[in-house]
């Protein structure tokens, strides 16, 4: 059975279909990705798969989450399937934190309402969080948001995430606002959780270098729909569709300018 089954999901506005007709599905301890440009409906697909879609925004189709139906149930339906079951990571650690909440606090709020931990079992089990993260203990767990660098800010976002022991993780463009070095860093974190959780992983990124790098199986989004789908080595390498290929040469074009000697000129550029 798998741990998430989406079929034929449609997410309308006032002004339209925004997502047509999904469908995928991600069985337990498999990782799956999906792709494609800014606008194609990736964020929005694993906001329906969780219910958090905002209320200016409809689902229909069927989105099985551990065998529950997401779409149309209430939310004091989904609450008890947000944390156990799946949980997600935003790409904004600075939005999706509390800012008024120290970051053991918010670890451990979680523990508290999935696992029943109290007293010296939940700070035992917050510092546990912490350092499954990297990250030191007593000073961040009593820090604010904002005293915290980025990827400080999402380490404890993954630790939260995590902290439910969910056995589907959603991570929708995790590094996106991290520089290069602080990326590398979340993504082996991640990498090495997953492995080690046994976990499903839904990964959500336009970068096809990190979508190769962290999932199996790849799902190609443009304007919606659904263009590709299959093995990340299949996909990547031999894909069947125009939009994909020219995704795969842009990255290519763009892993050759990055690799490039420092101070290298272009054919055209006047020295």
């Amino acid at each position: 059975m798998s741990i998430l089954e989406v079929s034929a999901l449609t997410v309308r506005s006032d002004s339209g279909a925004l997502v047509r007709d999904v469908s995928f599905t991600v069985a337990p301890g498999e990782r799956l990705g999906l792709i494609g440009e800014s606008g194609s409906g990736k964020s929005l697909t694993s906001l329906a798969v969780t219910g958090l879609l905002p209320p200016s925004l409809t689902a229909s189709g069927s989105v099985l989450l551990d065998g529950h139906q997401v779409v149309g149930a209430r939310d004091a339906e989904l609450r008890p399937l947000r944390g156990p079951v799946a949980q997600i990571v935003f790409q904004e650690p600075l939005t999706a934190l509390d800012p008024l909440m120290t970051v053991g606090r918010q670890i451990a709020e979680p523990l508290r309402r999935h696992l029943g931990l109290r007293g010296d079992a939940l700070r035992s089990a917050v510092a546990s969080a912490l350092d499954e993260v990297a990250l030191p203990e007593p000073r961040i767990s009593s820090s604010y948001p904002h005293q915290l660098s980025g990827g400080q800010r999402q380490r404890v976002a993954i630790a939260i995430a995590l902290a439910a022991q969910p056995r589907l993780l959603i991570a929708d463009e995790p590094t996106t606002a991290l520089d290069v070095t602080v990326q590398a860093g979340v993504l082996a974190l991640l990498e090495r959780l997953v492995a080690e959780r046994g976990m499903a992983l839904l990964f959500i990124s336009h970068d096809l270098a990190v979508v190769s790098r962290m999932v199996d199986r790849i799902v190609v989004l443009r304007d919606g729909l659904v263009v590709e789908s299959g093995p990340v080595a299949q996909v990547l390498k031999s894909p069947t569709e125009d939009y994909t290929r020219m995704l795969v040469v842009s990255a290519r074009a763009l892993d050759r300018f990055l690799d490039a000697p420092a101070g290298s000129a272009s054919d055209g550029e006047v020295g």
